[in-house]
């Protein structure tokens, strides 16, 4: 595996990685935050995400998983002290196996694919970053091909969103945008490139109901903050304002849930189009 550091005390390379559990500012100034999980950190080296560093059990004997890891994976090899390992986790009691620090990737819009079966999202000023990695994951079980966070917002990189994202957020290119016009001048780009996408906004009082709304095209759905909904620029900037009927006692349904919903719709009905078109 070829030279290892050794990290037995919480010394200043420990203090730079614990940083990158609680403190945003200090992520984006290392460029870096901490990925753990088999699923999440073999979605990085497999997808080629750049590792700055992996971190094991100096204690514990390697799974083969993780010996295959050590040697694919670029970046510092660092054998940790069990407890300090255990820290970086953020757990109280489990130790991981490993720990990955992985480069943070560029807010470029150009990271998402636009093509005739394009499916995205937006989520705009998200508060929660669980629901940003619950939304990452619905996207990629539904083949999207990316989410832009628009705004003053929760970070997609905070290790709440990486773990709701069980591994997506390695998988599924997410995008921090400042406002919703940057975006919009995005959309106008595409469409002027030949590239048509529909822009459908969600909301308790939209006009259609989500499944009477066209999403067999090149869509990009937008969801609002939690409490406030769609920004009014949001409001404007959407081609069609879609509702999703509910029932009991809900007055709404949670951001990252309407997400899933429209998503799955969108994917119903690309799937009824294609069997209905001959072969």
């Amino acid at each position: 595996m070829g030279d290892v550091l050794r990290v037995s005390r919480p010394n200043a390379r420990f203090q730079q990685w614990e940083a990158l559990l609680r403190n945003r500012n200090k992520r984006q100034r290392a460029g870096e935050f901490l990925v753990q999980g088999v699923r999440a950190i073999s979605l990085a080296v497999e997808r080629g995400r750049p590792i700055r560093a992996l971190i094991y059990d100096a204690e514990r004997p390697l799974s083969r998983w993780a010996a295959g890891m050590l040697e694919r994976a670029g970046g510092e090899r660092v054998a940790m002290a069990p407890e300090l390992l255990r820290e970086l986790s953020g757990k109280e009691q489990e130790v991981p196996e490993l720990v990955a620090v992985v480069a943070l990737p560029d807010d470029d819009l150009a990271r998402i694919p636009v093509g005739p079966s394009f499916l995205g999202a937006v989520f705009d000023r998200p508060a929660g970053p669980g629901n940003i990695g619950t939304m990452v994951r619905s996207l990629d079980a539904f083949g999207g091909a990316g989410l832009i966070v628009t705004g003053h917002a929760a970070d997609p990189y905070d290790p709440k969103a990486v773990r709701a994202s069980t591994g997506s957020l390695l998988a599924v290119p997410v995008v921090r945008v400042r406002s919703h016009g940057e975006v919009l001048d995005w959309v106008r780009r595409e469409r002027e490139a030949g590239r048509p996408l529909t822009v459908v906004g969600t909301d308790e009082n939209g006009t259609a109901d989500i499944a009477e709304v066209d999403l067999t095209g090149p869509v990009l759905l937008v969801i609002g903050n939690e409490t406030a909904g769609l920004s009014a620029g949001w409001r404007q900037g959407c081609d069609t304002m879609a509702r999703i009927p509910i029932g009991g006692a809900a007055s709404s349904l949670n951001a990252a849930s309407a997400a899933t919903v429209a998503l799955y719709e969108a994917v119903r009905q690309r799937g009824r189009v294609s069997k209905s078109r001959p072969t």
